[in-house]
């Protein structure tokens, strides 16, 4: 009898533990009405995570109001306060513009990049009225593409030359280009290379383009997408214009 009185009180514990939450492991099936009722909570709950994981960075709420300004990444609200959209929307252009990790936080790279190219004025290239013209922003290192006078690719980052091998500033036209070159004083392959002056040109970066201690010998350093697109507009005898000065040369 006193093993049976044992036997009852364990289940009825147990049976306690089950109904308070810590014991869990017995689901009710699922029926149509009962997935009806927690889809709202589930989906909640995966916002509440997914934002969680994207940490609010040091530089938020200026990333935010960059990128609302420059568009085209996603719903942004401009409150210092990170959020499943926000967070999408950085992560999406860090993806863009080579920066990582991509993953979403508002460090100090993402801000100075975001920056750069709000602060950029295509107005201040005056390209050709008919052909193609490539404009460079050495002040913001940012550089776009013109077409017939107009916009043709919104501008991107760039690298150029460091202090003592400053990018000259002109009009200059592409003279060569090779989808390889050789680099002789550097010893580097230059991808997609595009040269206007001496040997300055248009290349895909050989390093991380946002190391901001780096500088090239003079030449143009593009990301690979962009770099991609510049030969795949460019030609000879295309123009190049130049303008403005890189911070600390």
């Amino acid at each position: 009898m006193a093993g049976r009185r044992v036997i009852t009180r364990l289940a009825g514990i147990a049976a306690m533990l089950v109904g308070g939450g810590l014991g869990a492991f017995a689901p009710a099936p699922a029926s149509a009405g009962n997935l009806t009722r927690t889809a709202p909570a589930t989906a909640a709950v995966a916002a509440r995570a997914a934002a969680a994981s994207c940490a609010t960075g040091k530089y938020q709420k200026q990333v935010e109001g960059y990128l609302k300004k420059l568009g085209g990444y996603g719903t942004v609200t401009v409150d210092g306060k990170q959020s499943t959209a926000d967070c999408a929307a950085i992560v999406k252009f860090q993806k863009r513009f080579g920066i990582t990790p991509a993953k979403g936080l508002a460090g100090a790279t993402t801000n100075d990049v975001a920056k750069r190219l709000a602060a950029t004025k295509t107005s201040k290239c005056k390209p050709r009225k008919k052909g193609i013209t490539f404009c460079v922003d050495l002040t913001h290192q940012t550089s776009w593409i013109m077409k017939n006078g107009k916009v043709h690719t919104k501008p991107t980052v760039v690298r150029t030359g460091m202090k003592g091998y400053r990018t000259p500033t002109g009009t200059f036209t592409i003279n060569k280009r090779a989808k390889k070159e050789w680099s002789n004083p550097y010893s580097v392959w230059l991808l997609y290379w595009q040269r206007f002056i001496g040997g300055v040109g248009f290349h895909q970066t050989t390093t991380y383009l946002h190391d901001k201690w780096r500088g090239s010998h003079g030449c143009v350093n593009l990301l690979r997408s962009d770099a991609k697109k510049y030969y795949s507009v460019g030609k000879v005898g295309v123009t190049v214009k130049t303008f403005g000065r890189r911070p600390g040369t």
